[in-house]
């Protein structure tokens, strides 16, 4: 069974790219040894393309070799917070539209030229000062990937919601320092959350 990670810098972790299995250091590699260990009697790919700092225009751009021609069992996508997060300087904001557009774009494509199941994973923000109002555009975005997941997900992880729990007599800081990149706790913590949703798919 292949599975593929796509996303950014939150999947990407620092994985070496010259070799595709190369999980790196983030929720891919804790999801993994997650699921091997739940189900070792199926062989499992892990196929890590996450690319730091991509945006959902390049997933579009990457949707022909990094998606259709790996042609995995699963493929699960984590992306958004850079849509948000490089524009957030003057709040010149992607508009919601063109956010849709793009996300529905790669969707529709893995849907319509494999038989990929997918796992739509929602975009996070821990709460961190400098980063804060990053939320007036994350939110409305959020809701488009829950829209684009009932319609083209067979499964969706609420990533920012399950966060937010964990929390709770937790310091939030801890699950990543500066509020997007996952410390080892964080990458763990999502890790062991990948493993639990997607394993209706396996």
């Amino acid at each position: 069974m292949k599975i593929l990670f796509q996303g950014d810098s939150i999947t990407d972790a620092g994985r070496n790219r010259a070799d595709y299995h190369d999980l790196g250091n983030g929720y891919p590699k804790y999801a993994a040894a997650f699921i091997k260990e739940k189900h070792p009697e199926i062989e499992f790919e892990f196929v890590n393309l996450g690319i730091s700092g991509n945006q959902t225009r390049d997933l579009v751009n990457r949707l022909d070799k990094d998606f259709l021609e790996i042609n995995p069992d699963i493929v699960s996508i984590l992306i958004g917070i850079n849509d948000v997060w490089h524009n957030a300087g003057n709040k010149t904001w992607i508009p919601d539209a063109i956010f849709e557009e793009r996300y529905r774009t790669v969707l529709a494509a893995i849907k319509e030229k494999t038989n990929a199941k997918i796992m739509i994973m929602e975009p996070f923000l821990i709460p961190c000062v400098d980063k804060a109002f990053f939320r007036e555009d994350l939110a409305p975005k959020i809701e488009i990937i829950r829209k684009l997941a009932r319609e083209f997900a067979d499964v969706y992880l609420p990533t920012d919601g399950l966060l937010a729990s964990a929390y709770i007599g937790d310091y939030p800081l801890t699950y990543a320092s500066d509020g997007v990149h996952p410390t080892a706790k964080g990458a763990e913590f999502i890790g062991k959350l990948y493993a639990e949703y997607i394993d209706k798919l396996i």
